[in-house]
């Protein structure tokens, strides 16, 4: 186990290793079976291996690695098989291409799509395979982590002990205290990792230093002044350091980019997906013969008040609120589109009208802008950006993410905001059909 333990790092990375290499093997080995060139020295091996490993190293940025031990066996598998699979047909239409020649194929053709079919079929075995051996040799070596969580509310920290509760093999609750209780230290003193919640600043800063000087890990929830800091620089002014956070806006070049990019990807989104609009419209139709289109007030960027569209999901007529567990307004028909994002569809047509963007903080209903507001007033920093069909907070979070933390990862896409960002956002919006229950999932009477 103490051998194991000091090349524990070097261990994860060959079975790292090995995975996206079998992946590979898989791909070209069977591959060469028709076409022998991929495998050996020449122009269509070099610009199909080159292509393969480009497409993978971009993706896996995008989707995650092969990162054991922190996050569950699921999403691992669903990220790393989403890279492989774009990555695979993408070189496969590459493929097909440099074979489209007077040598093999006078017009262009797919090769065989059996051969695909059966390089993703073994690459998703192998990629959950080695997920689970690396999952099992990480916990094998590591035990879970002895948490206290620190809070100012008992009430407030339930939610961070069920979410920990829920990465059992990786944490280990010891429980919760108060950061006013006379014994923390005492207590802290016992845990391997401190997990503050809604503890002041002020406070957060002395159980900062405690921690560090006992070498104990430190989780915390942000505030608005830790966001800045992610994007401050260091600076020296004469001998003094300092971190410099300078407020962020979108440039005017930024702008035009973003809006070109709204433009043609929502346009080519509505073609794609018109026999699935035209499937959810009859469905929704057939149901009950109301309306198809739901239309709604909502706030985007410095307050502006726009009419939304989104399929109807609920009964015509029926109450406008959050939507709860087992909510008997949901239609037979909304359930399965609210399930799979589908009723979020026509908003193609507001990002192309302009009033929303493909990336940004989700719209809210002016109901909830002025309660949120009441209850968080930094909530109308979020309106410093316009509002979006998806965003940082919709593929982190879940529908019942609580108003304060779906706020700080509007801010973080907000302070951090690029156009690769929203690249990459876009791309990672596919993982949310994965996880659709927990994206989708409704607020609790009590919420």
């Amino acid at each position: 186990m103490i051998i194991f333990r000091k090349f524990e790092k070097s261990i994860l990375f060959l079975i790292k290793m090995f995975v996206y290499a079998a992946c590979f093997a898989t791909f070209f080995l069977l591959f060469s079976i028709d076409n022998r060139e991929i495998i050996e020295l020449s122009r269509t091996a070099a610009v199909t291996l080159s292509t393969y490993v480009i497409i993978l190293v971009l993706l896996t940025g995008i989707y995650g690695r092969f990162d054991v031990g922190m996050r569950k066996m699921r999403p691992i598998v669903f990220s790393l098989a989403l890279a492989h699979l774009f990555t695979d047909l993408i070189t496969y239409l590459e493929l097909s291409i440099m074979k489209t020649n007077e040598a093999n194929n006078t017009t262009f053709k797919l090769e065989n799509l059996g051969i695909l079919l059966a390089v993703i079929a073994l690459q998703l075995l192998l990629i959950m395979l080695f997920t689970k051996l690396g999952n099992a040799f990480y916990f094998w070596i590591n035990g879970a982590e002895k948490c206290l969580i620190v809070t100012s509310e008992a009430e407030d920290a339930k939610r961070v002990a069920a979410a920990l509760k829920d990465f059992s093999r990786r944490y280990e609750l010891l429980g919760i205290v108060s950061y006013e209780s006379a014994d923390l230290e005492e207590k802290m003193l016992m845990a391997d990792t401190i997990v503050l919640y809604e503890v002041p600043v002020d406070v957060r800063t002395g159980i900062v230093n405690f921690s560090y000087q006992n070498l104990k890990n430190v989780y915390f929830n942000p505030h608005i002044a830790d966001i800045l800091e992610q994007n401050s620089k260091s600076v020296t002014v004469d001998d003094i350091s300092f971190f410099a956070s300078q407020f962020h806006t979108i440039t005017f070049e930024q702008r035009i980019v973003k809006r070109l990019m709204d433009i043609t990807i929502s346009l080519i989104g509505l073609i794609i997906t018109s026999p699935l609009l035209l499937g959810a419209a009859i469905a929704i139709k057939k149901n009950d013969g109301g309306k198809v289109l739901f239309k709604q007030k909502r706030a985007t960027v410095h307050g502006k008040v726009f009419e939304i569209y989104k399929f109807r999901t609920m009964h015509e007529n029926a109450g406008n609120y959050s939507v709860k567990d087992h909510d008997d307004r949901v239609t037979k028909p909304g359930r399965f589109l609210r399930k799979y994002r589908i009723d979020e569809l026509p908003q193609l047509f507001n990002i192309l009208k302009g009033d929303m963007s493909l990336v940004g903080p989700r719209p809210e209903m002016l109901e909830n802008v002025e309660d949120y507001t009441r209850e968080l007033p930094e909530f109308r920093y979020r309106l410093r950006m316009k509002a979006g069909l998806t965003g940082y907070a919709q593929i982190i979070g879940k529908y019942n993410t609580s108003s304060r933390d779906k706020l700080m990862l509007d801010l973080m896409y907000i302070e951090n905001f690029s156009i690769l960002r929203d690249i990459q956002l876009l791309f990672q919006t596919i993982l949310v059909l994965f996880k659709a229950e927990d994206s989708t999932e409704a607020f609790h009477d009590e919420d």
